[in-house]
């Protein structure tokens, strides 16, 4: 990063040792550890926000790319859009009609008629039952 060599850096040392003095440079030194720490926790925000904000945009696009198709997808097809997918406007089907489609309410031609009812079964006493088919299992 800052392209020291190790002979630069060891004259630094001995500077720093004869200015500061023996007994100040490990305070030196630590103060300087902390401010290289807040440095780079400054820089890693910075980046971060960035990042954020990066997303964020990619976010906002995508979201209005998916609104636009699907805005364009309730858009009945014209017949350009037909053409443009090669689709020869002469060979589409007709239009279906609303009673086609079964939009339309019913058209009776006669009067619906009643609706048969089914006999109910005859009842038959549970207990009277239930008391036939265990005597009938029991083999003794």
């Amino acid at each position: 990063m800052f392209d020291i060599a190790w002979s630069e850096l060891f004259v630094i040392i001995i500077v720093a040792l004869v200015v500061v003095g023996p007994k100040d440079l490990p305070k030196l030194m630590r103060t300087m550890g902390q401010w290289a720490g807040r440095a780079r926790a400054m820089a890693d925000q910075f980046r971060r926000s960035f990042d954020d904000m990066a997303r964020q945009a990619e976010l906002d696009e995508l979201r209005t790319e998916v609104n636009r198709l699907k805005t364009d997808a309730t858009k009945p097809m014209t017949d350009a859009d037909y053409e443009a997918f090669g689709i020869p406007v002469s060979s589409l089907p007709p239009a279906p009609t609303i009673e086609e489609v079964g939009a339309a309410p019913p058209v009776f031609d006669t009067p619906p008629t009643e609706i048969e009812t089914v006999p109910a079964l005859p009842p038959t006493p549970p207990a009277e039952a239930a008391a036939e088919t265990v005597k009938s299992s029991d083999p003794v």
